[in-house]
């Protein structure tokens, strides 16, 4: 399976990758590109795949929150996908944690043929990656909105 990592050029990547570094003070860089990597291959699953309810881990979303926050980056990764996909966070709620969605959005994610490091998609209560995002996302009922790529 390929890695999701070739959405972006090498300079991008290196980009966003320092994101999640800045915001994670001492976290190895082999790490925060995997992360950044998987942050990818979910946008990519969730914009190929509208109203499918998927939802990243507390992990994974540290690497969306970094592709956020290059805006032009992230607009034009969208729009190569097809979609734009919005982040709306909710508060951090360990009760929201459903494996069964993580699950779910993980195979999604494969079906797009991207690799998966499952190690970033454990539950919100594991420790073995501290991230500092602190959102977690709802599955089913969830706050992610897909808004269809303009027509024309």
């Amino acid at each position: 399976m390929p890695s999701a990592r070739a959405l972006l050029s090498d300079a991008q990547f290196a980009d966003v990758r320092a994101t999640v570094l800045d915001n994670n003070p001492g976290m190895e860089p082999e790490l925060a590109g995997r992360i950044v990597t998987d942050a990818l291959g979910y946008v990519a699953a969730a914009a190929a795949n509208p109203g499918a309810a998927l939802a990243p881990s507390r992990v994974v979303d540290e690497g969306w929150h970094a592709l956020i926050l290059h805006t032009r980056l992230y607009a034009d990764l969208c729009a190569r996908l097809g979609r734009f996909i919005h982040h709306m966070p909710e508060r951090p709620d360990p009760s929201r944690c459903n494996p069964a969605a993580d699950e779910r959005t993980i195979a999604f994610i494969e079906a797009c043929g991207y690799e998966v490091d499952r190690d970033l998609w454990r539950g919100p209560g594991d420790q073995l990656v501290s991230v500092a995002a602190s959102c977690r996302h709802s599955d089913d009922s969830g706050p992610i909105v897909i808004i269809p790529k303009p027509k024309g």
